[in-house]
């Protein structure tokens, strides 16, 4: 299984994250930067099985708040082909 780290020390704001997730994972110039893509690249547009990981992490930060939820509830869709973690800061 493939693991990815996301470090929020080095990401502090969604084009950030946007960004390095589409760099990391290879998608298309053409992805969308937002929530809804996220989620079709997660559910259909990335290698599975694979294990994500946020580092330096705050869920409770209202700028990241919705990611957090997206990466849970994916994981939760998914049923073993992702896995998501967390360390907080």
């Amino acid at each position: 299984m493939r693991s990815v780290t996301f470090d929020f020390s080095n990401i502090h704001s969604m084009p950030d994250f946007y960004l390095q997730f589409a760099d990391i994972f290879l998608l298309p110039d053409w992805f969308g930067n937002n929530l809804d893509a996220l989620w079709d690249a997660l559910t259909v547009g990335i290698r599975l099985p694979v294990q994500i990981e946020f580092t330096h992490f705050d869920p409770q930060s209202l700028d990241f708040a919705s990611l957090y939820k997206l990466f849970r509830e994916a994981q939760r869709e998914l049923d073993g082909l992702l896995t998501f973690d967390s360390s907080e800061i």
